[in-house]
């Protein structure tokens, strides 16, 4: 940021400030605005003006639903405060509730937008098995007292690596230009009682993970054969796919990004 003069006046310019984002999601309606609670936006714009005396609006890199969770969502806005943008992150978190955290705060080029460059994002959802729920995890976990064929799974999910037209794993109903996305690693790691789907893509359709997830998990009961999945991607059609799994056990772990597009 830096100060322009024109006559006697100083005008200040702004700069582009770019968040990485960690928040549990569970009492939010999801990041984007609402008009009928609170969200994560919502949050971050109320204490960011507060905290930097002008209205700001952030513009977030996706758009989590209700009860998801984030380990490093991205955001950006505008400021012409002279705080450093390095030492946005401290002030912040003074002001944000404690279930949402600014992990890095950094100054980015100011025609920068996190939806308009190549990324790679990575999300986690997590299967608790068990006889009975735990508690301390229901939060966080989807819970389920089948046995499930792991290795059925897994060669299903093996179908959904590359670019695929996903149509089958997107809520009916989104607007979206197109339904093609490309998968770049799907796994399944067995972490004690719970099992992770860890997946990595170049981005997601509207509730695609967890649709993903109910349907790999009908696989997992043996109510599908793992080679069902080519049938299931080619229908191109959400009635082919399984359940939709509940929010609170997927996780946004990972945001990475390229060159812009």
């Amino acid at each position: 940021m830096y100060v322009t003069k024109k006559g006697n006046e100083k005008f200040m310019d702004k700069k582009r400030v770019r968040l990485t984002v960690a928040y549990d999601g569970t009492a939010y309606h999801g990041w984007q605005l609402q008009n009928n609670g609170i969200t994560i936006e919502s949050e971050l714009n109320r204490c960011l003006t507060q905290l930097l005396g002008e209205a700001v609006q952030v513009i977030g890199a996706s758009r989590t639903d209700a009860g998801v969770h984030a380990l490093g969502n991205i955001a950006v806005f505008d400021t012409a405060a002279p705080i450093p943008a390095e030492k946005i992150s401290y002030a912040l978190n003074q002001r944000l509730p404690e279930d949402i955290r600014i992990l890095r705060s950094e100054e980015v080029a100011a025609d920068w937008h996190p939806r308009r460059v190549k990324s790679r994002k990575t999300y986690e959802y997590r299967i608790y098995r068990g006889a009975f729920p735990m508690p301390t995890r229901r939060l966080y976990t989807f819970f389920t007292y089948h046995t499930l064929d792991v290795e059925a799974m897994r060669r299903a999910a093996g179908c959904l690596v590359g670019e695929h037209d996903f149509k089958s794993f997107c809520q009916a109903g989104a607007q979206v230009e197109s339904t093609v996305r490309n998968i770049f690693s799907v796994e399944l790691l067995e972490q004690g009682p719970e099992l992770v789907l860890r997946i990595c893509g170049s981005g997601f359709l509207y509730n695609m993970v967890r649709i993903i997830a109910g349907t790999l998990l009908e696989v997992g009961q043996g109510r599908r054969r793992p080679e069902d999945m080519e049938a299931v991607l080619a229908a191109c059609d959400r009635r082919a796919a399984g359940p939709t799994a509940p929010a609170r056990g997927l996780t946004l772990v990972e945001y990475e990004f390229g060159e812009e597009s």
